[in-house]
C-alpha cells in the first residue's frame, strides 16, 4: 500500500478479519470447495458480512463481497472504510474483478485487507492498487442517467 494511505488500527483490523473468517464458515461451495468470507466496515462503524454462495449453473453464484455490500446498502450504509476478504488456500485472497467494480461504485478508496488460510494479510487501496482507472459514477454524464422514478 502506498505511503500516506489510511490504515486501520490493529484491533479494528483484527476484528474485521475475525468477522470475515466467521462469515467464511457459512459459505456454500459444493463445486469449488473454496470458501470466502468478507466483512465490510461502514464509515459509521457497522460491519456487514458475507460469504460466497455457489450455484450449479455457475453464473448465478455470488462472491462474499457481493453478499455483504447489498446488506449494507439495504441497511442505509453508503460510505465504507475497509473490507476484509478471507479465502481458503495460502496467501491473500483478493476480490475478483466483478467485486472490485461493485465496491468501486460506493468506495473507490476502500482499504482491502486480504488474507488466506495461512500467511500474512496484505493491504491494498482499491482505486490505486486493485482497480486503477476504474469506471465509476463520475464518468457518467447527467444526460446518460435514467430519469428518476422510471
Amino acid at each position: 500500500m502506498p505511503p500516506g494511505e489510511p490504515l486501520l488500527d490493529a484491533a479494528t483490523e483484527a476484528a474485521l478479519l475475525a468477522d470475515a473468517r466467521a462469515a467464511q464458515q457459512h459459505a456454500y461451495v459444493p463445486y469449488s470447495g473454496f470458501r470466502v468470507g468478507a466483512a465490510l466496515l461502514a464509515a459509521d462503524g457497522r460491519v456487514f458480512t458475507g460469504a460466497n454462495v455457489e450455484n450449479a449453473a455457475y453464473s448465478p453464484s455470488i462472491c462474499a463481497e457481493r453478499t455483504a455490500l447489498p446488506q449494507a446498502v439495504i441497511a442505509g450504509a453508503r460510505e465504507f472504510v475497509a473490507i476484509a476478504v478471507v479465502g481458503d488456500g495460502d496467501g491473500p485472497c483478493t476480490p475478483c474483478g466483478v467485486c472490485r467494480q461493485t465496491l468501486y461504485e460506493f468506495a473507490p478508496d476502500v482499504l482491502v485487507i486480504a488474507a488466506g488460510a495461512t500467511g500474512a494479510a496484505a493491504r491494498y487501496v482499491l482505486s490505486t492498487d486493485l482497480l486503477p482507472h476504474g469506471f465509476g459514477p463520475p464518468r457518467l454524464h447527467a444526460s446518460a442517467r435514467p430519469p428518476e422514478g422510471g
